[in-house]
């Protein structure tokens, strides 16, 4: 049985990926996207991609499962500039990409299940593994917010949503 500081930390984990709270999910904001519109940039904006914060995503819930397992740090990416960087492009990289997203998203998702009532209690040094989580709870709403405002301004986001 759950307790409430891991059904909270889990309904917003969902609301994140999958349902429509708010504010559309991220993978609404994902479908349908091809390589081509996931590498889009408005001209001589240095705004990132869509892909580059798919991929800016993934590493950061990489290192929380890393951590959250008690396995060995990732290698550290040289600044948070380099966590956006795309090294391959192509259809078959980009389902990969998003993919590898949802894939970690899963992961972290039964490691926040079983996450007790001392989430919030920490022993170590740094944050507690629910104000870890929470944080990337609000970090990917506002990744996804970008992503939509790309699709947005290249046409490919819908005129009018529905929604429940």
């Amino acid at each position: 049985m759950q307790n409430k500081i891991s059904e909270v930390l889990l309904q917003n984990w969902d609301y994140c990926m999958d349902i429509e709270d708010w504010a559309p999910p991220l993978s609404d904001a994902l479908e349908g996207v091809d390589s081509k519109q996931a590498l889009w940039k408005p001209e001589g904006s240095a705004i990132n991609s869509i892909w580059e914060t798919v991929n800016h995503l993934t590493y950061y819930k990489v290192r929380l499962l890393r951590k959250l397992k008690g396995l060995p740090k990732q290698p550290d990416a040289e600044s948070n500039d380099d966590t956006f960087t795309v090294t391959t492009e192509g259809e078959e990289a980009w389902a990969k990409a998003v993919a590898d997203l949802k894939d970690v998203h899963a992961a972290l998702r039964e490691i926040i299940g079983a996450l007790e009532e001392g989430a919030y209690d920490w022993g170590g040094s740094g944050h507690a593994p629910g104000e870890e989580v929470m944080s990337l709870i609000l970090h990917d709403s506002y990744h996804t917010g970008q992503i939509i405002m790309l699709r947005k301004l290249q046409g490919s986001w819908v005129s009018s949503r529905s929604f429940n």
